[in-house]
């Protein structure tokens, strides 16, 4: 057999059934990496750091020789990791060696994809590698930020309950890229409680990126459509939390439909309560605490001191205030707001009849699937 060389988008194709070995440093990887990839590193970030330098100061050949030496050790437990992580992925002990497809990178389609590609095809892999890659995948996902895409905006203050709707219209079958979900984090100050550490700003952008391409792709082989394809989001700010939405994607957003969920005070309070009143009053106080410039150091203490009295519900009502008005401004502050903005009142907080009431709402289903999204 012999490594065949493919191009990002046959890579990404094959992606989908096949494992995906990435093949730079655990630091390269950790920072972000294409999603589903498995980790194999050529060397440690030390000894990338070595033959760089060797690279660098010295000569190629010197490069290469300082190269072998670290790889030289490491090939049979290399061969035995990705044999492992076959068996497991076919969930079988034994299986044809030579039909198992695996799909290498490196950093740019260099020596380390090569290196470890000929070792992989020696012991009788199918070996794919990616033509430039990591970078050309990181082309391909910044390309697809720029694609026009079918959206639609859930909007609504604070305690509507948008996230949760956005999971009752996908057990509906619609289309939903939940953004504060692969931000993991739910873009207030007190949006990182009970959230897993959030991501890097590299590795948001091709998580997003993953999610965009599968809603098309999902587009594209479905049958007998009713409907023409729409994508729901939730209206958020171009930051979440420590991560930001691609300007080219953002700028979509804001120039999209808005229905506004327009649900009483005392029923988003209720709401907001239940939902964060579970967590720890320290983390309640700091997360309160770190607006206390926008928020005011008046409004700050009486907001604390109603924590510290145990008084969530009171403590919420200052901070809903608060955010209120800053949602207000942000969404009046939308180039053609007035022909953007659609209002759908609701008597209270439920994920199935505001799912319900979106879809009722939405009437006029346009799609914008260009040869791009192919």
């Amino acid at each position: 057999m012999a490594v065949t060389r493919i191009s990002i988008e046959e890579f990404l194709s094959l992606a989908q059934t096949h494992v995906v070995l990435d093949v730079r440093s655990p630091g390269e990887f950790g920072h972000a990496h294409i999603p589903g990839a498995h980790s194999l590193p050529l060397f440690s970030d030390e000894e990338r750091k070595v033959v760089g330098t060797a690279y660098k100061q010295e000569s190629q050949q010197k490069a290469i020789k300082l190269g072998l030496e670290f790889y030289g050790v490491k090939m049979v437990k290399m061969v035995e990791e990705v044999e492992a992580l076959l068996q497991t992925k076919n969930n079988a002990k034994e299986f044809k060696r030579d039909q198992q497809v695996v799909l290498v990178h490196c950093w740019r389609g260099g020596m380390r994809s090569a290196g470890v590609a000929w070792l992989l095809d020696l012991y009788g892999f199918k070996v794919y590698t990616l033509a430039g890659g990591y970078k050309a995948y990181r082309n391909w996902v910044l390309a697809q930020f720029a694609v026009p895409y079918p959206i639609n905006i859930v909007g609504g203050f604070t305690g509507s309950g948008k996230t949760e709707a956005l999971q009752a219209l996908a057990k509906k079958k619609e289309s939903v890229i939940d953004l504060e979900g692969l931000a993991h984090h739910k873009g207030s100050a007190f949006g990182s409680l009970g959230q897993p550490p959030q991501p890097t700003q590299e590795m948001f952008e091709n998580v997003l990126a993953a999610a965009l391409k599968k809603t098309v792709t999902e587009w594209q082989v479905a049958e007998n459509q009713q409907h023409k394809p729409v994508l729901w989001l939730e209206d958020e700010s171009q930051r979440i939390g420590e991560v930001n939405l691609p300007a080219a994607f953002f700028k979509q957003m804001r120039d999209k439909q808005i229905y506004f969920l327009d649900i009483p005070f005392e029923e988003r309070l209720r709401f907001i309560t239940e939902h964060y009143g579970k967590f720890e009053k320290a983390l309640l106080v700091n997360a309160v605490i770190r607006i206390k410039k926008r928020l005011g150091g008046l409004e700050t203490k009486n907001a604390v001191n109603f924590l510290i009295e145990d008084n969530i519900k009171d403590c919420f009502a200052i901070l809903l205030t608060y955010y209120d008005k800053f949602y207000l401004k942000s969404l009046q502050n939308r180039e053609n707001f007035s022909s953007l903005f659609n209002k759908i009142e609701l008597s209270t907080v439920s994920a199935e009849e505001t799912a319900k009431a979106l879809l009722k709402h939405y009437t006029n289903r346009v799609p914008v699937i260009t040869s791009n999204q192919s």
